[in-house]
């Protein structure tokens, strides 16, 4: 899977309730970013797990290496905000 370091990554699957209110969030404040659907590609949930150690999604993975798992919406805004992301 080629992926842009850049680019905020987040995997996450339709079915969970954590992971469609964080792509919710992304997509009204206007954040790029990568979804992989754990569903659809089933291998990049080692992936996953190997970013956080745990079998919990999402996992959303930051420009600068950092990330967080089933962050809450001010969890996700405060890492934008120290990144620069918001406007």
């Amino acid at each position: 899977m080629s992926t842009n370091p850049e680019t905020i990554r987040m995997y996450g699957a339709d079915w969970c309730r954590d992971c469609i209110r964080t792509k919710r969030q992304l997509d009204e404040l206007g954040i790029s970013y990568e979804y992989i659907n754990l569903v659809e590609t089933p291998d990049a949930a080692e992936e996953a797990k190997s970013i956080s150690g745990r079998t919990n999604i999402p996992v959303v993975v930051y420009p600068d290496g950092a990330h967080q798992v089933e962050p809450t919406n001010p969890d996700v805004e405060a890492k934008l905000r120290e990144l620069n992301l918001l406007g």
